[in-house]
C-alpha cells in the first residue's frame, strides 16, 4: 500500500511539469551534468515512508524527497564534481524545487527532451560550404 502511495503522489507531481525549467539548466553545464548523473544513479523509495503531512503541492514534493534515498557521495562522483558536498546539495535543492528531477531518478520530460535534442545536434552533419571544382 505504501508503495502505491508514493507512486500516486509522484505521478501527480509529474502531471504538473512547466517548460520553462529548461531555462534553469539550458545555459548551464554543471547543472546539466548532475542531471545526467541523477538519472545514472541509484534511487529508492524508503523502506517505511512517513505520514504525508498535507495535499498542496510542495508538501507531497517535499514528503516525497524526505521518503527517497540516494547516495549524495555517488553523484558526486558520478556528476565528476570536485567541489563539497553542502554546494552540491544546494545545487540539488534548486533542482529538486523546480521539479527538473523527480525522486525517483527521472527528468521532467521537457528538460530530458532539450538534452536529447543537444545530443542529436552534436551528431548532426554540417553541410562542407567549401565549393570544390
Amino acid at each position: 500500500m505504501n508503495e502505491d502511495i508514493y507512486l500516486e503522489q509522484l505521478n501527480i507531481v509529474k502531471q504538473n511539469e512547466k517548460p520553462e525549467v529548461v531555462l534553469l539548466i539550458a545555459e548551464n553545464p554543471e547543472l546539466i551534468k548532475i542531471i545526467i548523473a541523477w538519472t545514472n544513479l541509484e534511487v529508492r523509495k524508503s523502506d517505511t515512508l512517513t505520514a504525508l503531512p498535507g495535499d498542496s503541492d510542495n508538501e507531497i514534493l517535499e514528503w516525497l524527497w524526505e521518503n527517497t534515498r540516494y547516495s549524495i557521495t555517488e553523484l558526486k562522483i558520478y556528476a565528476g564534481i570536485s567541489y563539497a558536498e553542502e554546494i552540491l546539495k544546494r545545487r540539488m535543492k534548486l533542482l529538486r524545487g523546480n521539479r527538473i528531477i523527480y525522486p525517483d531518478g527521472t527528468v521532467n520530460s521537457f528538460v530530458q527532451r532539450f538534452l536529447r535534442e543537444r545530443v542529436l545536434k552534436l551528431f548532426t552533419t554540417k553541410p562542407d560550404k567549401t565549393i570544390r571544382k
